[in-house]
């Protein structure tokens, strides 16, 4: 979390945000709530630039024509979500060729322990993915993709504050190797970060094949909302409101008071799970209501897309080119 003194001067200055999306498929309400509703609010603090990370999901996705179509997808759903392209850059990734660069740039410097003692590399081993360099080399990449733009904040949860001790790392092993070059970025971690359940109570993710989509049809949302895990309590009986993944759905997308009062309907008893997953359904397709109009209307216009990517692309790799010089001078390219 930033120290106060330092956010304030960070805003006398011009903040400059960075947060990136893969697009590994379908969004949810995990990628939501988790990512893109934060961005969508730290647009308004100062500089904002966000990528969608396309050349960090080839890690997953090896299909050319499902990679081109989720990354239009996710192009199209961040902007329906609230994006606003007047006040923050929005581009792809791999469309700034300095990235890699200054990945294998500082790969020259980053010791295999480093990378060895990263949690994530080790999680989707465990998840069944193929030990690839693409994978161990993660956070090198992840590291460029902050420090090529002189990023000030890189807003992230608990599970990625590992990955920005690891550009911290790179850059003070940099600056001691070649000079003060590049800059230290700070991340800002929320202190009550929500973790967004899936349908089987698990933390959503596409890997776990329990997510809810953003902007599923109107049907599968419904089948997926009454197909929640929950525990066998009666009707009539009061019901566990503790780590119940119906309850932390509710307050994600109900207003305060709605969701206090599920919770006191839950503690009284004399309602079924049935009941309460109909509010939750009316709940999600409510809130998303809004932005399923904005996607139309954007899928409607497909060279808004394109228009908002091409000048997201041109602008990032302006700032990209102006380090990318800084540091070829420094190790003597």
């Amino acid at each position: 979390m930033i120290p106060f003194l330092q956010l304030v001067s960070l805003f006398l200055t011009t903040m400059r945000i960075l947060s990136g999306i893969q697009p590994s498929g379908t969004l949810h309400l995990g990628n939501y709530f988790g990512m893109m509703k934060p961005a969508i609010e730290w647009q308004d603090r100062g500089e904002a630039l966000y990528f969608i990370a396309d050349l960090h999901a080839l890690t997953t996705v090896q299909d050319a024509a499902e990679l081109r179509s989720n990354v239009r997808d996710v192009a199209v759903d961040f902007l329906a979500c609230g994006l606003d392209p007047a006040k923050a850059c929005f581009f792809q990734q791999s469309q700034v060729p300095a990235i890699t660069e200054l990945a294998w740039i500082l790969s020259t410097l980053t010791p295999m322990g480093l990378l060895e003692r990263c949690h994530s590399y080790k999680d989707k081993l465990a998840k069944g993915l193929a030990p690839t360099h693409g994978l161990f080399a993660y956070p090198v990449l992840m590291a460029a993709d902050i420090l090529i733009y002189d990023s000030d904040v890189v807003p992230v949860g608990k599970d990625q504050k590992q990955h920005i001790e690891v550009a911290r790392d790179l850059v003070l092993k940099f600056n001691d190797t070649f000079g003060d070059t590049l800059k230290l970025p700070e991340p800002s971690i929320p202190d009550h970060t929500a973790v967004v359940p899936g349908l089987d109570g698990e933390k959503m993710s596409k890997s776990y094949r329990n997510t809810i989509g953003m902007f599923e049809e109107e049907k599968s949302l419904r089948k997926k909302i009454m197909s929640l895990k929950t525990d066998s309590s009666p009707m009539e009986a009061p019901k566990p409101v503790e780590n119940s993944t119906l309850l932390d759905l509710y307050k994600l997308v109900a207003s305060p008071s709605d969701h206090s009062q599920m919770v006191a309907e839950f503690l009284a008893g004399g309602i079924g799970y049935g009941d309460f997953k109909k509010r939750l359904f009316g709940a999600i397709w409510e809130y998303f209501g809004p932005m399923r109009t904005r996607r139309e209307e954007i899928l409607a216009h497909p060279d808004l897309v394109d228009t908002v990517l091409r000048e997201g692309r041109e602008k990032a790799n302006g700032i990209a080119d102006g380090v990318m010089a800084r540091v070829r001078t420094a190790v003597g390219l």
